[in-house]
């Protein structure tokens, strides 16, 4: 087995999917891509050999950094203490980003930031939706392709479950492309940085709905939606007046999707409210 490379004086750990920023330039990007202000409560999402923490530490006085590595953690406690850095070691997977919302309010809601691990990203993102009525925006480093699906428009190739969920919740940007020589270790692909800015006539609705018509959607998402998308909305009780039955699930835009997922928990309280009596 090969052994771990070590960065810094610390071993990579690929079961964590630990590729560091390392090229100053690609950090100054983000960090003017975010524009932290004093008094914004932010939230770093794996901050590493604290490149990007660094950075932000230059501009505002204080943030929260969510880190799963104890070996990184203690480093960070060692170089910050807990009224500069408040440092959570924790799984990000299972870390409660609710629980820091208190420390926003009178302020402002929180800005959450980060390098994701590859192997993370995208259940990452989609558990963060749970938590978007408290968060104003998120700056992510993503792999490219990842970012290429946030961002796809409808007809593409990238556009997919994803790229519904997460554009029915955010507006999002891909900002820049980031080359594997800009860490250590180098990825094997690209990556990019995506802005995310929650969609506040949107940040209180519940996304379960949506996550389940796309579902249903995208489990065959070449095939023409009447003989995927429109029997399984039929069974659930759901109108489904203008839809072409020989679109596919690929052509539907965002606003096509939120209006099937409004339907279908009108439907679903129908039933509670029937089963109820």
């Amino acid at each position: 087995m090969q052994p771990a490379r070590r960065v810094a004086g610390h071993a990579a750990r690929k079961r964590f999917g630990q590729h560091f920023l390392a090229d100053r330039s690609v950090v100054a990007a983000i960090v003017a891509a975010v524009d932290p202000r004093p008094g914004q409560t932010l939230v770093e999402i794996g901050p590493g050999l604290a490149a990007l923490t660094g950075e932000l530490l230059e501009r505002v006085p204080d943030l929260h950094a969510v880190e799963i590595d104890r070996d990184l953690a203690a480093r960070l406690r060692r170089r910050w203490g807990p009224e500069r850095l408040a440092l959570h070691e924790a799984d990000a997977l299972r870390f409660d980003f609710g629980a820091l919302a208190p420390a926003a309010q009178g302020r402002h809601r929180l800005r959450v930031v980060g390098n994701l691990p590859y192997n993370v990203s995208s259940p990452l993102l989609v558990r963060l939706l749970a938590h978007r009525a408290s968060i104003d925006d998120q700056h992510f480093m993503l792999q490219k392709e990842v970012v290429d699906r946030i961002v796809a428009r409808p007809g593409s190739s990238d556009y997919g479950r994803l790229s519904v969920l997460l554009q029915a919740c955010y507006e999002v940007e891909s900002l820049f492309v980031v080359p594997p020589q800009a860490f250590d270790p180098p990825p094997r692909v690209d990556s990019a940085v995506v802005r995310m800015i929650v969609r506040r006539d949107l940040a209180d609705d519940n996304p379960e709905p949506l996550q389940r018509v796309l579902a249903a959607g995208f489990a065959q998402r070449r095939k023409m939606i009447r003989g995927t998308l429109l029997p399984w909305l039929a069974q659930q009780g759901v109108d489904c007046a203008g839809l072409d039955p020989e679109a596919r699930a690929e052509e539907l835009d965002v606003a096509t999707w939120l209006a099937l997922a409004r339907r279908l928990a009108q439907a679903d309280a129908g039933r509670v409210s029937a089963g109820a009596r």
